[in-house]
């Protein structure tokens, strides 16, 4: 019986996806449920499994844009495992075969050693010196590079691929150097998170409002009480429980920033899904916690754990990343100072954080060395005045100086579930 497999929906909206790489190849013997592909959609990388058991006929090409619904490869499920062969004799009545093989190779061994010649190769061509393989002769053609002036560093002076990308042609000033270029196709994610960057500067009015956090008394409570945390919930007590609560405290102060515009209205949410941009293996992604301000901080810290880690090991799905009213981006992991992150369409807002650097500071009329952190708004000016981003971002920046009181109520221990 011949199966047709046909690409799944991975989502609603999505009307396409591409095949980044095939795991299995043209007529290998596949068992049900083994991955045999990733595919890209403008959102996520998902694996595609086997629906049965048999050979695979592969009917797209890696790169292939593909539609929902289209037939991708073919699977015998009448046809059954291919048998290792053997290649060792092992003696007695079995293994007819080998000794026949043995036999062949005996009698070729002789005749090489009768001729003293090699035993050619059939899978073997045999190159002249100087001559440039296939891909070598289309690297140098597209070039405008003489084959005469390369020097061979493949067998018998062959004139490689590597040999072609790395010829220089004769014009201008020699430098001796290493000219290669690479070229690779973009992932469909790659794409659409490029697309969505150009729209967003295209189609917002984007500006970013700056300030800095004395982040000393999140250190002094991380300090204190981070030990007993991880012990008690299994999670670090990080910084983004303390960023999350603040920014859900900041939107409701502000809810213009917990808006975006729908043609031509302004559509507000009087809940807060937080988007967090995590670097996965494919790019960019951002997992949304949902109803953030129901959370307390063992409760963001485990899903910031849970939605990193499928993040990263591309288990994400595009649900987990669909919809969010407000982003953080924290390029401080990578150390970041100071940026200006864009803003995730369709969103009105994004806060990104900063690395930590020691920094002396004026405290009360003296000079003190304290971790100091640049926080940075960007923000749609086209719904979000100047007074509300700045005093949003104030409104953050106060909550991370003052946690025990504006995000703890004054009772750290009953905060933290400790």
């Amino acid at each position: 019986m011949i199966l047709e497999m046909k690409v799944p929906s991975p989502g609603e909206s999505i009307t396409e996806v591409e095949i980044a790489e095939w795991l299995v190849e043209d007529g290998d013997y596949v068992e049900k449920d083994q991955a045999i592909a990733e595919v890209d959609s403008d959102k996520a990388t998902l694996e595609l499994p086997a629906e049965a058991s048999g050979t695979i006929t592969l009917k797209a090409e890696e790169g292939d844009a593909v539609e929902v619904g289209a037939v991708v490869c073919l699977i015998d499920t009448s046809a059954e495992p291919k048998a290792e062969a053997s290649t060792t004799y092992k003696g007695g009545d079995e293994g007819g075969n080998e000794k026949g093989v043995e036999k062949e190779l005996a009698k070729e061994q002789k005749e090489t050693k009768d001729t003293g010649e090699k035993a050619p190769n059939p899978s073997e061509k045999t190159y002249a010196s100087g001559t440039p393989s296939p891909a070598a002769k289309k690297v140098l053609a597209e070039k405008g590079v003489n084959a005469n002036t390369v020097t061979g560093t493949g067998k018998d002076g062959r004139i490689t691929k590597e040999d072609a990308v790395n010829a220089v042609p004769s014009m201008g000033t020699p430098t001796g150097g290493n000219r290669g270029t690479s070229r690779s196709k973009m992932s469909m994610l790659r794409r659409k998170v490029a697309e969505r960057l150009v729209e967003a500067k295209n189609t917002t009015a984007m500006l970013t409002t700056f300030n800095e956090v004395n982040m000393t008394p999140i250190f002094e409570l991380r300090k204190q009480y981070k030990e007993d945390f991880k012990a008690k919930h299994g999670v670090s007590l990080g910084f983004m429980s303390f960023f999350s609560l603040a920014v859900v405290r900041a939107l409701k102060m502000y809810p213009a920033v917990n808006s975006m515009i729908d043609g031509k209205e302004m559509l507000s949410y009087d809940f807060v899904d937080i988007s967090i941009a995590v670097s996965g293996p494919k790019g960019l992604m951002v997992p949304v916690i949902r109803n953030a301000e129901n959370l307390s901080f063992r409760g963001i810290e485990s899903e910031v754990k849970r939605l990193a880690i499928r993040a990263r090991e591309g288990e994400i799905t595009v649900d987990e990343m669909t919809g969010g009213t407000f982003t953080i981006t924290n390029g401080g992991v990578f150390g970041s100072m100071l940026s200006t992150p864009i803003i995730n369409p369709p969103q009105s807002g994004i806060l990104g954080m900063h690395n930590i650097i020691q920094r002396p500071i004026a405290v009360d009329g003296k000079v003190e060395i304290h971790p100091m952190m640049y926080v940075a708004l960007s923000y749609d000016h086209r719904i979000i005045d100047g007074k509300e981003s700045v005093g949003f971002l104030v409104a953050v920046k106060e909550a991370l100086e003052n946690p025990e009181e504006l995000l703890m109520d004054n009772n750290v221990k009953k905060a933290l579930e400790m």
